[in-house]
């Protein structure tokens, strides 16, 4: 649920909705908490007064086998509860934890690339130092940290001789989706 529009394949009215339909941050994290808590009280066995398991009233049975079926019923709902309270905290730690890492969007990175650096590296290629291509073998060898991800973020975000920091002009998921797109068509130039 954290894929962005063009992921979507929607129509933008229906992926973009106008702000006063979608949620805050900390709405949602209140709504997934207590859809959590909802969820794992349904593992609890339900209860009676003073802590005896709720039974049918119209149950005959004899005293023996109401003990034992209160005993069993007990167990049961000691067993659930532990995992009820694990599941509610799983949850809750889930909603409330930090964004999960997501794959990079490479339609997004593709347009960062055609709008800020196919001047210098259409195809690929480098106008200005003509051996620092951006095509796999030159990543390897002249790319500080070589042929990943990583490095491709720390030379778009601080550059490096002639080639121009974006840590302040692009934000770090544009960066990180800009990397993956040159990380991917470095085997196909």
């Amino acid at each position: 649920f954290w894929l962005k529009p063009c992921q979507l394949r929607l129509p933008r009215s229906i992926a973009c909705p106008p702000p006063a339909l979608t949620m805050s941050r900390l709405a949602c994290m209140a709504f997934g908490a207590s859809l959590a808590l909802f969820a794992a009280s349904c593992f609890v066995a339900p209860m009676g007064p003073r802590g005896l398991p709720a039974s049918p009233a119209t149950s005959r049975a004899s005293g023996a086998d109401s003990i034992r079926a209160s005993g069993a019923a007990a167990a049961d709902g000691a067993a659930w509860s532990p995992l009820a309270a694990g599941v509610a905290l799983g949850l809750l730690a889930a909603v409330l934890g930090g964004r999960p890492a997501l794959a990079a969007d490479l339609e997004n990175g593709e347009g960062i690339f055609l709008g800020n650096c196919t001047a210098c590296h259409t195809g690929g290629n480098n106008s200005i130092v003509a051996e620092k291509k951006l095509k796999k073998d030159a990543l390897e060898k002249y790319l500080t940290g070589g042929y990943n991800v990583e490095a491709i973020k720390y030379q778009v975000t601080n550059g490096k001789g002639s080639m121009p920091a974006f840590g302040e002009r692009l934000g770090p998921d544009d960066i990180e989706d800009v990397a993956n797109y040159v990380y991917e068509q470095a085997t196909k130039w």
